[in-house]
C-alpha cells in the first residue's frame, strides 16, 4: 500500500521496526511476550489505517504519524535484546532480587488542543499595571472622542429583517353621499339674518332720505351711499349705532338660549324623553330580564313589505304549532306530555344569555370593586369602582344604575380613593355605605343630586389604616330590652379590625374584633423535635371578608390573608369559636348559604373554592376548574345547590345537584381582562358580572331549573 499526497510525492511511512534475521529468536517469557507485543504493535498502526485519499491536512496528520513511529523505533532499537535474552537464560539470585532499581518517570510535552485566553487578569500578576494603563488610555479616548476632528462616524450596511404582513378585521366604512339644494336668497338670508331685525329698526332714523328701498342688498348698498354724500357727518354714528345693537341682539339671544336649556322644566322634559328613548331600543332585553314576553309592534311599516311579511309569517308559524300542539293534546295523556316537557328541558344545556351592559365614558378603565342592590327598589344597582392593587390606584367612584337607562347612571359619587366596598341601608334605603382603600368610610344620600358625602369618617379618631375590604349593614334583634330589629353598619379592614361603626352627628366606630394571628397546625412526625415558634412581624392578621349567620345574627365569619376562616360572636371579642384551615393563600370571600344554614362557602387566591359545615373544621368539598385566583363567589337566591364564582379569566356557575367536578355555565372573559365580582337578580333569573374594565354585564340564566324541595331537604 502506498500514499500519495496532492501533489504526488511518495508519502507511505516507513515500519518502525527492522528485525535482523541473523538474530536467534529468544525464549517465550513475560518480557519478551510484552516487548514483542509492543513491537508488533508498532508497524500495525498503518496498517490498521486505511486512507482514501490524501489531502493536505491528511498529509500533515501522516508526517506526524511517521515521526511517532520514528521515536518508537529508535527506542526499541536501542534496547539490546540480545542482552535480555543473556540475562533471562542466567538465573536470578535472592540478592538481585532484593536489590533496589530505580525508576524515574519523567513529564512529556504538553499538548494543547484549544486555547481560550483570559479577558479578566489578576491584580497581583504581572501585567496588572500593563492592563491598568491600557484602559485608561482607552477611556480617556472615549472621553475625548465627541466633537473631535480624528472620529468620523460612517455607515455600515446591515441585513434588514423580512417584512411581515399583519391583518386586522374591522368593520367596513360605509361611506354615503348626501346633498340638499338651495337658492341664492337661501344663501342670503342665512349669511344675514341677524342683520335684518335691526336694518328694519334703522330705517325710522333714515326716513329723511324720502325714498322707500326693498330688502334687497343693491337697493340698500344705493340708500347707504346716498345717505353718506348728503350727510357725511351723521354715517359714522349711524355704523356705531348698528355695531351696538347688533351685538346687544346677539347677547340677548345667547342669554336666552342658555336659560332655557338651564331651567329645570326643559331638564326634567329632557329626562322624561331620555328614559322613554332608552325603554324602546331596550323594550326586548327588558322584558326578557324580567321574564315577559316580547312584544312586536302591530304597527310596523317599512318602505318594502319585507318586515310586515316576515311578522305574518312569525305569527302564522305561532299560530299553526299551537294547533299542532292542541290536535296532539287531544289523543295524548297530559302527564305523558309532562314527562316529555321535562325530558327537553333535561336535553337543552344551561347557557348565559347576554343582555346589556352598564358601561359609560366616567367609568370605563375602572375596576369593578363591588355590587349591590337597593334594599326597596330591586331596580336600583350600586356598583364601586377601585383597584384592588397598591400600584394601581387612582380616583375612584360610586355610581347608581337604574334599569330604565342602562347607559348612564342616575348619581355619581366622586372619591378620592378608590372604592372597595358599599352596600344600602335597609332602615334608612336612601343611605348608601362606601369604604374606601384609603380605610376611610363615608355614607352618602342618593335621593340627592349633590355629591358630597352626609358623613365621613376622616375626623374620627379611630378610623381605619387599612383598605375596607368588606362593609355590610347588618340587622340585628334588639333582645328583650326593646321592640324591633337595629341596624348597624358593619366593616373589616386590614388592620386587623372588625368595627361597628355608630351614625350620630359624626361616624364614629368600635371594635368588635381584632383578628389575631394563629399558628398552622402542623402535623409532628414520629421522632421529630419540636421546633421553637418564630416571632411574629404583627399581632393580626388583616381582614379580608365576612358574613353574619342568616339566622343568628349573633355569630359571623371572618376570612384573613392567612387564610384562615374564624368563627366569631358579638358577644365575646377575645377569642374565636372556631377556626377552619384549608387554603393555603388569602380568603377573598366567605358566604353562608340562605337554605341550608350550616353549609358556607370560600373563595381565596389559591385557585379553590371549598365548602365547609360550621360543625367540622376540615373541608367538605373542594372545587378547583382553572389555575386562575377567584375573587368573588355568591350562593344563587333561588337554589341551594347553585353558585357563582369570579375568577380571573371567566364566570362559572356551579350545580352541585348535577356535578361536583366541573360547573354547569362557564362564560370567559373578554381578553385582558378579569372578572372581578358577582351578584344575582333578587327577582329574576339574571346574573351580573363586573370585570376590570369597568363594564357590569348582565346575563340571563337560560335552562337552569332550581331543584325541588326533597332535593333540597336531602342535602341536609
Amino acid at each position: 500500500l502506498q500514499v500519495f499526497d496532492a501533489e504526488g510525492k511518495d508519502v507511505t511511512p516507513h515500519p518502525l521496526f527492522h528485525t535482523d534475521p541473523n538474530a536467534v529468536v529468544p525464549r517465550q517469557g513475560e518480557l519478551l511476550a510484552s516487548s514483542a507485543h509492543f513491537g508488533a504493535a508498532g508497524p500495525g498502526i498503518l496498517s490498521s489505517f486505511s486512507i482514501p485519499q490524501t489531502s493536505g491536512e491528511n498529509a500533515k496528520f501522516i508526517c506526524r504519524l511517521f515521526n511517532f513511529e520514528q521515536k518508537m523505533s529508535r527506542l526499541l532499537t536501542s534496547y539490546n535484546f540480545s542482552d535480555v535474552q543473556e540475562e533471562i537464560k542466567e538465573e536470578l539470585s535472592e540478592e538481585d532480587l532484593d536489590r533496589r532499581v530505580d525508576i524515574y518517570l519523567v513529564e512529556t510535552e504538553t499538548i494543547w488542543m484549544l486555547d481560550m485566553p483570559s479577558v479578566a487578569v489578576s491584580v497581583e500578576s504581572e501585567d496588572a499595571g500593563r492592563v491598568l494603563e491600557r484602559n485608561k488610555i482607552y477611556l480617556d479616548i472615549c472621553k475625548n472622542r465627541p466633537g473631535n476632528d480624528r472620529f468620523v462616524d460612517k455607515m455600515m450596511q446591515t441585513i434588514n429583517g423580512a417584512a411581515k404582513n399583519k391583518e386586522v378585521q374591522c368593520d367596513k366604512i360605509i361611506m354615503e353621499d348626501k346633498g340638499v339644494t338651495v337658492t341664492s336668497w337661501d344663501l342670503y338670508d342665512a349669511f344675514n339674518v341677524l342683520e335684518i331685525k335691526p336694518m328694519a329698526k334703522a330705517e325710522g332714523s333714515r326716513a329723511t332720505t324720502g325714498k322707500s328701498s326693498k330688502a334687497h342688498p343693491t337697493n340698500k348698498h344705493i340708500r347707504t351711499l346716498s345717505v353718506s354724500s348728503d350727510r357725511g357727518s351723521t354715517t359714522s354714528s349711524i355704523t356705531v349705532s348698528e355695531s351696538a345693537v347688533l351685538a346687544r341682539s346677539r347677547e340677548e339671544e345667547e342669554g336666552h338660549a342658555e336659560a332655557i336649556l338651564t331651567s329645570e322644566n326643559f331638564q326634567q322634559d329632557l329626562f322624561f324623553m331620555e328614559r322613554i328613548l332608552m325603554e324602546n331600543i331596550f323594550q326586548p332585553k327588558l322584558a326578557a330580564y324580567r321574564q315577559f314576553p316580547v312584544l312586536i309592534d302591530p304597527d310596523v311599516t317599512s318602505d318594502t313589505n319585507g318586515t310586515v311579511a316576515a311578522v305574518k309569517e312569525a305569527k302564522q308559524k305561532e299560530h299553526d304549532q299551537e294547533k299542532k300542539e292542541e290536535q296532539k293534546e287531544a289523543f295524548i295523556d297530559p302527564s305523558i306530555l309532562s314527562d316529555v316537557n321535562k325530558a327537553l328541558e333535561e336535553i337543552a344545556p344551561p347557557r348565559l344569555e347576554r343582555l346589556w351592559s352598564y358601561i359609560c365614558d366616567l367609568t370605563n378603565g375602572h375596576s369593578v370593586s363591588s355590587m349591590a342592590w337597593s334594599k326597596v327598589n330591586p331596580d336600583l344597582l350600586a356598583v364601586g369602582y377601585g383597584a384592588f392593587d397598591f400600584k394601581e390606584q387612582k380616583k375612584g367612584l360610586a355610581c347608581c344604575w337604574s334599569l330604565k337607562n342602562p347607559t348612564w347612571p342616575e348619581r355619581i359619587f366622586q372619591c378620592e380613593h378608590g372604592v372597595t366596598a358599599l352596600d344600602f341601608s335597609t332602615a334608612s334605603p336612601n343611605l348608601l355605605a362606601v369604604g374606601m382603600y384609603n380605610g376611610s368610610v363615608a355614607i352618602y344620600d342618593v335621593r340627592s343630586c349633590n355629591g358630597a358625602a352626609l358623613l365621613d369618617s376622616s375626623e374620627s379618631s379611630n378610623k381605619h389604616t387599612g383598605p375596607v375590604w368588606q362593609l355590610r349593614w347588618v340587622e340585628q334583634d334588639r333582645g328583650t330590652t326593646g321592640d324591633g330589629k337595629k341596624e348597624r353598619l358593619i366593616c373589616i379592614s386590614a388592620d386587623g379590625r372588625i368595627t361597628e361603626w355608630l351614625i350620630q352627628k359624626r361616624l364614629d366606630c368600635t371594635d368588635l374584633m381584632k383578628i389575631k394571628r394563629t399558628e398552622s397546625e402542623k402535623k409532628k412526625l414520629p421522632g421529630e423535635k419540636e421546633r421553637k415558634s418564630e416571632a411574629l412581624i404583627s399581632q393580626q392578621a388583616a381582614g379580608m371578608c365576612f358574613d353574619f349567620h342568616p339566622k343568628d345574627t349573633n355569630f359571623y365569619l371572618a376570612g384573613t390573608e392567612e387564610g384562615h376562616i374564624h368563627k366569631c360572636s358579638c358577644s365575646g371579642n377575645e377569642q374565636f369559636l372556631q377556626t377552619y384551615r384549608g387554603h393555603k393563600a388569602p380568603v377573598y370571600k366567605v358566604s353562608w348559604n340562605p337554605f341550608s344554614t350550616d353549609m358556607f362557602l370560600s373563595c381565596s387566591a389559591d385557585w379553590s373554592i371549598i365548602l365547609w359545615h360550621q360543625d367540622f373544621q376540615t373541608p367538605m368539598l373542594t372545587f378547583t376548574s382553572t389555575t386562575a385566583f377567584v375573587y368573588d363567589i355568591m350562593w344563587s337566591p333561588k337554589s341551594a345547590f347553585i353558585f357563582a364564582a369570579a375568577n380571573e379569566s371567566r364566570v362559572e356557575i356551579w350545580d352541585l345537584s348535577v356535578s361536583i367536578l366541573n360547573p354547569v355555565i362557564s362564560c370567559c372573559a373578554s381578553p385582558r381582562e378579569k372578572c372581578t365580582s358577582v351578584l344575582f337578580a333578587t327577582n329574576t333569573d339574571c346574573l351580573l358580572v363586573g370585570d376590570s374594565k369597568g363594564e357590569v354585564s348582565v346575563f340571563e340564566l337560560q335552562n337552569l331549573a332550581a331543584p325541588n324541595s326533597d332535593k333540597v331537604q336531602f342535602s341536609r
